[in-house]
Parts: structure tokens; sequence; C-alpha cells
């Protein structure tokens, strides 16, 4: 799906800060309030904008510990495993990747234990061949 240059500034606002007003929007962008509203709705409509999520304060984040866990499947166990790690609320991102694993994680904990523990459950899923993780140190950007 292709969209206009328009809406990509308006998308890239929005991963900004997805709770500013319309009126703010539209100054940034040079445009009216209605057109502004008129592309979200339309953007939403398409599916283009899915969901509107929150961002958590950096400081707070910092005391996470947060972690990439790839994960080797067994032929044909991807819609069991994906259903279970979805249930895992530490679990926050999970990605279908080529190349030596079949997904990568992001997840979220508080301690290194937890991590490790959270490590183990994913490796006892039913499906689940092996794992393997890398805590992150740090992050030096994100969009």
């Amino acid at each position: 799906m292709r969209i206009s240059k328009p809406d990509e500034l308006l998308l890239s606002l929005l991963r900004e800060n997805a709770r500013a007003s319309t009126a703010e929007i539209a100054r940034r962008l040079g445009l009216s309030r209605t057109t502004v509203q008129n592309r979200i709705e339309r953007l939403e409509r398409q599916g283009v904008i899915s969901g509107y999520t929150v961002r958590v304060n950096d400081e707070y984040e910092r005391n996470q510990i947060r972690a990439h866990i790839m994960v080797t499947l067994h032929p044909k166990q991807m819609p069991a495993v994906v259903r279970t790690l979805e249930a895992m609320p530490e679990v926050r991102e999970l990605h279908s990747v080529s190349g030596e694993h079949d997904l990568i994680a992001l997840a979220v904990a508080a301690t290194i234990g937890d991590v490790d523990v959270l490590t183990d459950a994913i490796g006892a899923i039913d499906g689940v061949e092996r794992t393997t993780t890398s805590v992150i140190l740090s992050t030096k950007f994100e969009r």
C-alpha cells in the first residue's frame, strides 16, 4: 500500500506523539484541522493506522532489563508458539525472521533472573527447538 508524502509526514508526527491534538499536528504540517482529521480517519479505515500505543518514560525503561530472545522452531509449529508467546506479557514484540532463527522476541523484565526464567519458559514451549538470548545494553536511537 502506497501513501502520499503528506500522509507519511502525518504518520511521523503521530509516531512522535499519538496524543498530539489535531490542531497541533495541523499547525506543524501547514494543513487545516479538518484535513488532518480526514487524513487520520482515512488512514485508520485503510488499516494503515491499526492502533495507538503507549511509550514508557526512558528513565523507567532504563531500570528494566530488555533482551532479544531468538527462537528456533520445529517444523510447522509457528502458529501454536506465536499464540503462546502472545500470552506472555513480558514479550513486547515478536518478529518472524529469515536466517538461523525463526522468531525474535523483544522481552522486558525487572531483573536478569526474570529474563532467565522467561527464556526457560519459552524454551519449554512445545514446538520450540532452542533459544538464544542477548541482553540489550543500550539503545542508540529509536523511531
